[in-house]
């Protein structure tokens, strides 16, 4: 499962509406709702959070986490 951060480092940038995320990194307005969201994170690509990353100026680890299931710890 991945966290997503992105509501921290919008405010870290003090940017208040995803629109300007959209803008700032070139990437489609539903890429920046699923971060927002936090819902459906683990299905997109690692260049649009590449962009992100680099429009928000942070590091990916700053901007999502992996967490195990714990369904799949045995």
């Amino acid at each position: 499962m991945l966290k997503s951060y992105l509501r921290h480092r919008m405010a870290d940038r003090k940017v208040d509406d995803v629109l300007d995320v959209m803008k700032m990194a070139g990437v489609s307005r539903n890429s920046v709702n699923k971060l927002f969201r936090d819902k459906g994170v683990e299905t997109m690509k690692i260049e649009t959070l590449m962009r992100i990353c680099d429009a928000l100026e942070c590091d990916l680890s700053q901007l999502v986490e992996y967490k195990p299931d714990s369904k799949t710890k045995s």
